[in-house]
């Protein structure tokens, strides 16, 4: 799990870096990259999550991305087709929301697990 979470906070991060030249483009940094930091700390350092405010702040996170996944979701009929994504932001922004979500349960998943074992 630890490659996995390696791999998912460099997507983060990278998904993160490449908002320098939207329009609001610090709103999605921050959004991208708390879960690149998150799934980072549970690859380079796992045993952080022993701590209850890194654990309920991970939590936290969780259950705030679900809510913007919710408020995000596309309008856009289709917006899972190429022609749509490529073209509608806002199809974009829902999209990107699913996968911070996504990301963040891998992380959360893989830390209940470690915390499960000991």
């Amino acid at each position: 799990m630890r490659i996995v979470c390696y791999i998912l906070g460099a997507l983060m991060a990278l998904f993160a870096f490449v908002q320098y030249n939207d329009p609001d483009g610090i709103q999605w940094m921050f959004v991208y990259g708390v879960p690149a930091l998150l799934a980072l700390t549970a690859a380079i350092r796992p045993q952080a999550y022993q701590s209850p405010v890194i654990h309920g702040f991970l939590l936290i996170c969780l259950l705030l991305a679900i809510v913007g996944t919710f408020y995000y979701w596309p309008k856009s009929d289709k917006w899972w087709s190429q022609e749509i994504w490529w073209e509608v932001e806002t199809a974009r922004e829902g999209m990107g929301m699913m996968i911070t979500v996504v990301v963040l349960a891998i992380v959360y998943w893989a830390q209940y697990r470690l915390r499960t074992r000991r």
